[in-house]
């Protein structure tokens, strides 16, 4: 898998199958999206808050000044 960064411990992949399969695995639907440095990344889960508290095994940093949410949304 291919993780961008992570977000509150979360990760931000660059896809959405990624983000899908994690979901899949932590019990998650849909996936959202953040831009980071000017690349869309996919997190999964609805909606930031959907997400799990905290990845296990997610070794990235995150700054957080290259970080906005652009608020879409996709569930399937």
């Amino acid at each position: 898998m291919s993780i961008l960064t992570t977000i509150d411990g979360l990760p931000l992949f660059s896809t959405p199958a990624e983000a899908l399969a994690y979901g899949n695995a932590n019990g998650l639907v849909g996936y959202h999206t953040h831009l980071y440095q000017g690349v869309t990344g996919y997190m999964a889960g609805a909606t930031h808050g959907q997400a799990p508290s905290s990845s296990q095994g997610i070794a990235t940093s995150n700054s957080g000044s290259d970080l906005t949410d652009d608020s879409n949304v996709n569930v399937y």
